[in-house]
């Protein structure tokens, strides 16, 4: 199990195009996606399984994006006092690195299974990797998705707004990753808001970060789909980890 936020700031982009290629000979990435909220609990089991499956041999690696109802998860390091409303919607503990999040309709959750023994045993690597194909993927609409050294995820700058305190700039949150390991066969994964609520973000302190908000493609005046994210997520996807089918 990894805890991506206590990961140093990885490299820059360019520099992982292939590094998560998986060896000569493997298959594509099955590419899934489904239809209609799927219940988070039933998506735990089936990447349990799933991975399992991968591990032995007997299944190919997958992404399989989805969209939840509205929910809460705690990631491993999870304070409990940032979980300011509990009984606003289900909250469920999970294995993933991070802290509280918000999944629900209008985001894009991707869930990653991927095997590193056929691509590289380096987890922050992997993490870097995942953040270069949310940067990537943010980029084919024209928004520069960024890094920081402090705070896990992908984050947008906001000029138009004041920041937090003088000489803090105002930028929020777009995207979200938390992953956890098992025989280095990944699973979970990263999240990006397309059109979610934003305001079901009030029952949670995201990923303990209280100076910045949270943003979707739509909110910064981009009218994107979620079918569109999904062309630039397989596109990207195949830049940084290979083929899918």
């Amino acid at each position: 199990m990894s805890d991506v936020s206590t990961m140093p700031s990885p490299p820059a982009r360019d520099d992982l195009t292939g590094l998560f290629h998986a060896v000569p000979g493997s298959p594509p990435v099955e590419w899934c996606i489904a239809d209609g909220l799927v219940d988070y609990e039933a998506a735990l089991a089936f990447m349990e399984d799933r991975v399992a499956a991968i591990h032995a041999g007997i299944a190919p690696e997958m992404v399989w994006l989805i969209e939840h109802p509205p929910l809460y998860t705690a990631g491993t390091s999870a304070d409990a006092a940032d979980l300011t409303e509990p009984d606003r919607f289900p909250v469920f503990e999970t294995g993933r690195g991070g802290q509280y999040t918000y999944h629900g309709p209008g985001q894009r959750v991707a869930y990653v299974m991927l095997d590193l023994k056929r691509r590289r045993q380096d987890v922050r690597a992997f993490v870097a990797a995942l953040e270069a194909w949310v940067i990537g993927t943010l980029d084919r609409f024209n928004v520069k998705g960024e890094r920081r050294e402090d705070r896990v995820g992908v984050w947008v700058r906001r000029p138009e707004r004041a920041g937090p305190a003088p000489g803090i700039a105002a930028e929020d949150k777009i995207a979200a990753i938390g992953i956890r390991l098992r025989k280095w066969v990944s699973f979970h994964g990263i999240s990006i808001n397309v059109e979610p609520d934003l305001s079901h973000y009030g029952g949670i302190v995201p990923c303990g970060v209280t100076e910045h908000g949270v943003t979707s493609l739509v909110d910064l005046g981009l009218p994107v789909s979620m079918a569109d994210l999904d062309v630039a997520l397989k596109a990207e996807f195949e830049t940084v980890f290979g083929p899918v089918n």
